[in-house]
């Protein structure tokens, strides 16, 4: 009742009082610290709850919700003497927000160590929306970027080194190279030697893009126009227990001098241009990436022993696959093994059985990658190889993947059994159309641009047939896919002999590689749009050219590449280009893909 009582009295009191009077006495109140110097909690949560119910409709009002947004982000606040500007402080960076009346805003610039503030269209939008959450996330990511251990000299001298790799990252990205894809930019992803780099802006920091699928690809062309958006990764530092030696200057040369595999040459980590610092650059992986045991193990070599994350949640990779999709049930229990029913165009159905003891294995096991530290520019290459290369694994297994009803009385077109064996193969164990007979597809992921397909069957052999299956699970990128091209070929082979010749698979051979292909070709994916299906003859001959071994592309958009070294250089990857995207990119679809 005195409870009661008291809050009666405290509305009463303040009934006849504006929103702008009580604003200023909970913030009188929160002055008050406790005797261990903390704010009251209730006092702060009644602050945000009155700044979130005013309208900005003034100057005060304005500062006062931008003050709270800095408070919940661990950030400094203070008026300039003319109180038209207000600073959102850090210890490495500061953000200026110039004020009008009426609680207008006129700019905001952000402003990082040692450099002048530059205007930032991003946090102005959101600003002048009043989008205030959105721009505290904003301010979030900005602390995430600079959160660093340590004193300021400390953060200081780290976040140089940061800066000097983003330098050198930016010399390698434009470094010649061979072109192997007909789309300049899927090309820059899946075979530049750090992928497609992009600056940091407004506080962001640098990213760079390192895989897309085909699917991906598909999708982007068919709602945009323009290639989709890939995996990335951000160019980051992050505090670590040791000390690491870290450059302090650029480490290239200008121009850039290149070895044998067109790949620079760097300077020596000496005293004079490195600094032993308590931190690690980081690749900051987004979405996380699931990543086998024996690949972490290929990173630490790379990295000389500058690990990831430590205790990891180790699983069984397929499993770690489903709960990072959102489409999936993360509850379906493994130990079992689990079945997916997979939908395909014209009303067939394959059913996917991965046996949980099989996936159980320790070669298959893994642990979900949110960030890869390092210590060098140099490992960066190497190290989005193995991410390429695991991505290319994952991207096979989740093709499996879906989230389509099971139905007992369903009949199924194929029934498979996925197997692992090493840590890049797996099987593919079906039942061919007459029932009595089994055969096995054995899929070898060499790296993200090799794949290698063996199919055994029961009294027949064609190791033409293994490069044409080879070349459609390159293409797709799905193990449904290709075992759909895989049953309407050998649907007639198993009741007589097989002749010397097919002309069918010739035919569909003489596709793959340089045919151009009409509107009935096109593939079949569940939920893709399809993109125009013809090629011009223009197209044709720009797809030749593409994978000409003297076709070299250079990207002159930044200054730092205004010395690089032009000569033509060795290809650091020898292999004949698979051609995974060109044909899809200039909107030719195989037709195996049927």
């Amino acid at each position: 009742m005195k409870t009661r009582t008291l809050m009666s009295d405290l509305k009463s009191k303040y009934a006849d009082k504006s929103w702008n009077e009580t604003l200023q006495l909970v913030r009188r109140c929160m002055e008050k610290t406790k005797g261990d110097g903390r704010v009251s909690e209730p006092i702060t949560r009644c602050l945000e709850k009155i700044n979130e119910a005013l309208n900005v409709s003034s100057m005060t009002t304005m500062v006062s919700r931008l003050e709270m947004i800095a408070k919940q982000r661990g950030l400094g606040s203070h008026l300039s003497p003319t109180e038209t500007v207000c600073y959102l402080t850090a210890d490495l960076f500061y953000i200026e927000v110039v004020l009008l009346p009426g609680g207008r805003v006129e700019d905001v610039r952000a402003a990082h160590h040692g450099e002048p503030p530059v205007s930032s269209p991003s946090l102005l939008q959101l600003l002048r929306m009043k989008k205030f959450h959105e721009f505290s996330l904003k301010l979030d990511d900005l602390v995430s970027f600079y959160n660093i251990q340590g004193d300021s000299d400390v953060k200081v001298k780290i976040f140089s080194a940061l800066r000097h790799l983003e330098t050198d990252l930016f010399k390698i990205s434009h470094l010649p190279r061979s072109l192997r894809e007909s789309d300049l930019h899927v090309d820059l992803i899946m075979n530049g030697r750090i992928g497609n780099v992009q600056p940091g802006r407004d506080g962001a920091p640098m990213t760079i893009e390192y895989y897309i699928s085909p699917l991906d690809v598909l999708m982007g062309l068919s709602d945009t126009g323009v290639v989709g958006v890939g995996r990335v990764a951000l160019v980051m530092v992050g505090s670590s227990d040791t000390s690491h030696r870290l450059q302090m200057e650029s480490l290239i040369s200008s121009p850039p001098q290149v070895d044998s595999f067109g790949f620079p040459v760097f300077e020596p980590l000496t005293d004079s241009c490195s600094e032993s610092l308590p931190a690690t650059f980081l690749l900051k992986l987004q979405p996380a990436l699931p990543m086998l045991m024996s690949f972490m193990e290929k990173i630490g070599k790379i990295t000389d022993g500058v690990m990831a994350e430590k205790h990891l949640q180790v699983e069984p990779l397929p499993q770690l696959l489903m709960k990072t999709n959102t489409k999936q049930n993360s509850k379906i229990s493994w130990t079992d093994g689990v079945q997916f029913a997979v939908p395909l165009p014209a009303s067939e159905y394959h059913s996917y059985v991965f046996p949980g003891a099989e996936w159980g294995r320790e070669s298959w096991k893994g642990a979900l990658i949110h960030t890869v530290p390092f210590s060098h520019p140099g490992h960066v290459p190497a190290l989005l190889e193995v991410l390429r290369h695991q991505s290319a694994i994952n991207i096979l297994l989740a093709s499996c993947f879906t989230d389509h009803h099971l139905d007992a009385g369903l009949q199924y077109d194929l029934r498979c059994e996925v197997l692992p064996e090493s840590d890049h193969c797996l099987s593919v164990t079906f039942s061919l159309d007459d029932g009595n007979h089994l055969a096995v597809l054995q899929v070898t992921v060499v790296d993200s641009h090799q794949m290698s397909c063996g199919l055994l069957m029961p009294d027949f052999v064609d190791h033409n047939l293994d490069d044409y299956v080879s070349r459609v699970l390159v293409r797709c990128m799905s193990i449904p896919i290709t075992m759909r091209a895989i049953r309407r070929k050998v649907s007639g082979l198993i009741a007589g002999p097989v002749p010397e010749a097919d002309p069918e698979l010739t035919t569909a051979m003489d596709i793959i590689t340089s045919a151009p292909l009409s509107d009935e070709s096109a593939p079949d994916f569940p939920g893709a749009v399809e993109p125009p299906a013809s090629v011009s003859h223009e197209a044709a001959e720009e797809e030749a050219m593409a994978t000409s071994p003297g076709y070299y592309v250079m990207s002159v958009a930044s200054p730092l590449a205004d010395n690089a070294n032009t000569e033509a250089v060795a290809d650091p990857s020898p292999c004949v280009s698979l051609g995974v995207y060109s044909h899809w990119v200039t909107g030719g679809l195989p037709a195996e893909l049927l």
